[in-house]
């Protein structure tokens, strides 16, 4: 048998190397894979999307209609269920905002807005809803399960609902900076951009006025807090609950509240400011137009 050659060394060397080279090439993220990791990176900077209530089941819990409204009246009926994963009526939800389950009411045309507080009954929520006229209208149920890892984030759920008989439509107001409640409150939008943009943290300020034009300097307590704001994209139906950032009880500065949104969509929102002053609470509502 004879001894290796020269050139048979080179040859082995050379085969090794195209071996390691393969193995490199076999173990090394493919090219789609790398740009995924790429995309997950990116999408930690964009912040969450809040559950909206466009479902009746979310984050592993469910909607049940019990009683829906169906007829006209002051103190329309409606009971429901918040079922877990296992289809197990839930009762027990942390406090959010002094209460454990908000729920609200809109009708598509933003004319009708109610923000109400169900009481629980065995396992079943219980609450009335004032509805004077027909039309189509979407129900929410907010609340933070106690297990959450964010209470900063309610889960939300949505469900249609409707009542027949002829309806007088109206039409969603335009933007507009300035709003008067039914109360002789008015409200002035004094944030900008006047159009905020889509998925971009916007910071919205209003100055509250007394009738006689006196800016609030104190507001009472609403549910824990200086004021509450609800708002709903006005062709979606989908639903966002706000706070103010001034601590409850706090002096206002010009009368004013901030909020703190994220729009996820474009399109226009209604928004509806509650506040409590006088003994009373006054809504205030505006439409914004997010691009």
């Amino acid at each position: 048998m004879r001894a290796p050659r020269l050139t048979d060394w080179l040859f082995i060397a050379v085969f090794v190397v195209v071996l390691v080279a393969a193995g490199l090439v076999l173990v090394q993220p493919s090219g789609p894979a790398h740009s995924a990791h790429q995309v997950m990176a990116s999408a930690d900077l964009v912040p969450a999307a809040h559950s909206d209530g466009l479902s009746d089941s979310e984050s592993g819990y469910r909607f049940e209609q019990i009683t829906t409204p169906a007829t006209r009246g002051p103190a329309v009926p409606v009971e429901f269920r918040i079922l877990d994963g296992d289809g197990k009526p839930v009762t027990r939800f942390l406090d959010n905002q002094t209460k454990q389950v908000h729920f609200f009411a809109i009708r598509d045309d933003m004319h009708v807005f109610h923000h109400v507080h169900p009481t629980l009954v065995g396992d079943t929520w219980r609450t009335a809803l004032a509805l004077t006229d027909g039309g189509a209208y979407r129900m929410f149920a907010e609340f933070v399960p106690v297990d959450t890892k964010d209470p900063r984030h309610p889960v939300v759920l949505g469900v249609p609902f409707s009542v027949p008989g002829d309806t007088t439509l109206v039409p969603v107001p335009p933007p507009a900076a300035h709003s008067v409640t039914a109360t002789g409150f008015t409200v002035v939008r004094v944030d900008e951009p006047v159009h905020p943009a889509v998925m971009t943290p916007q910071t919205l300020r209003f100055a509250l006025r007394t009738p006689d034009g006196t800016p609030v300097s104190r507001l009472e307590p609403h549910l824990g807090a200086n004021g509450h704001m609800t708002g709903f994209h006005t062709m979606l139906l989908s639903a966002t609950h706000l706070h103010p950032l001034e601590p409850q009880g706090a002096l206002l500065v010009n009368g004013e509240l901030t909020f703190q949104a994220v729009f996820a969509d474009r399109g226009e929102y209604r928004l509806f400011l509650e506040f409590s002053h006088g003994g009373a609470v006054h809504t205030a509502s505006f439409t914004v137009a997010v691009s």
